[in-house]
This record gives C-alpha cells, structure tokens and sequence, in this order.
C-alpha cells in the first residue's frame, strides 16, 4: 500500500478522529513556545493540521496560524472547529505560500507521511531566516501495560513509515543542510476516558482505519476487553523534536 493511501485514509474517519484524538502535552506547547517563537504577533504554519487538535493549541497562544492540510474531510472539520486559524489545501511537498512567509512550523503526527527530502526543501522555503521548526507525536507509553498490548496488538498492521516515525525524522534532519542540531524533548500528560472512547481512538489509527473488516473488529474487541468497565486513566507520551532554519 502507499505512502499516499496511508497519509489520506483519515480522510474517511474524519469526525471520529476529531472526537478521538488526544491534544498534545501543554508542557510541550509552552517549551516550544520559547523554543521556536509561538505566540502574539508570530505567523506559524501548522502543516498536515489534520482536524487542528495542534492548530488549537498554537491558536491558544495567541499566535496566527495557517492551517495547511490536503484532505477536504480532515480540513473541513478543522475549519469549523478552529475558526481563527487560516485553512488551505495543500501539502507538505507543495505548501502554498510565497517564500519567508511564517515565523515557525510545527508538524503534529504526520512528518513520518511526508517525501522527507522534498518537504524539508518546501519547509525551508516558506520559513524566514532562522526560523524555527517543531514536529511532534503522541505516542503510547510502553511503562503502561495497557498502552504496551495496545501498541503491541496494532504494531503488525502498521506501515513502515508509521513504526519509524521520530526515527525517520532524525536520520533525515542528519542529513540535511538545511536545518541545524535537533532539540529532543518528552513531555507526559494524562487523559481519562471511556472503553468506547479508547476503542473509537484506536480506530481512527491509520493501521486500523486500512485493516481489513475482520482485522478491525477483532482490534476493537480486544481494546475494549483491555478497557474494562468504568473509565481508563492513561498516561501519554508527546515527544517533540525542535530545530532551526540554518540561514
């Protein structure tokens, strides 16, 4: 399957997604915005912004935020949801904007999607002199034993790209001339809800949105035995990676 079938079938869950999908640790929205410059005054380019679950967050910062996203679904329930950012369709291989045009870029669970050597080329353009960058992923915390068989149970489903993720962005940014060193960061934040919660939040996964019939209800069987009665107290995982435009 393509990289491209993978990076759209969002597009189908769209709604679910929004509903799901966790916000990102505020402590590493306040780092980066002393890392990277986001706040009053600042244009930021939220890239592949999904349905704005970071678009949101930049937005509450007070800085202004353009929201560029190439699935019609995803960007249409951003628009409704993030009123005060700026949407536009495109991608990270050919974002729409003149050159110099923001302040700071942030990614938020999507740089393992992108053709790495042609978006940085974009990223680059688009980004003022020392400009700074952001890319960001929740991720499942392996110390909880539910997380762990969660991430364990979809690992088999998942494509390459998705089980590389921050590895993919390092060895790539290693190679690059046009960013600097990396700035490495964890942040741990906490979110409580319900088996069929946890269950519509597994879903909306590319690995299972892709899956099979079978393979999709046999996932959403086993997460919401894991689950159990009552609400599921669970601690995530946003690692951040930060770096600047070189020239």
């Amino acid at each position: 399957m393509s990289d491209d079938a993978y990076r759209l079938s969002f597009e189908a869950v769209a709604d679910q997604y929004e509903r799901a999908r966790p916000s990102y640790a505020p402590g590493a929205l306040d780092w980066l915005a002393e890392r990277i410059g986001i706040g009053p005054g600042r244009r930021v380019l939220d890239l592949a912004a999904g349905t704005g679950k970071l678009t949101r967050q930049l937005v509450a910062l007070g800085a202004s935020v353009v929201a560029v996203e190439p699935g019609d679904a995803m960007r249409a329930v951003l628009e409704r949801v993030v009123p005060d950012a700026e949407p536009l369709a495109g991608s990270a291989e050919a974002i729409p904007l003149a050159e110099g045009a923001v302040d700071a870029i942030t990614v938020g669970q999507a740089f393992h999607w992108f053709r790495p050597d042609v978006a940085l080329a974009e990223m680059h353009r688009v980004l003022r002199p020392r400009g700074g960058v952001a890319l960001l992923w929740n991720q499942w915390d392996d110390d909880d034993p539910l997380q762990r068989e969660i991430d364990e149970l979809l690992d088999p489903l998942r494509s390459e790209r998705a089980r590389r993720d921050a590895d993919l962005a390092r060895s790539t940014l290693a190679e690059s001339p046009l960013f600097g060193a990396i700035d490495e960061r964890v942040f741990r934040h906490a979110r409580v809800l319900d088996a069929d919660r946890l269950v519509e939040w597994v879903s909306s996964t590319s690995a299972v949105v892709r899956a099979s019939p079978s393979d999709r209800t046999r996932i959403a069987a086993r997460v919401r035995q894991l689950a159990g009665d009552g609400a599921v107290e669970l601690t995530l995982v946003t690692s951040v990676l930060a770096f600047d435009r070189v020239s």
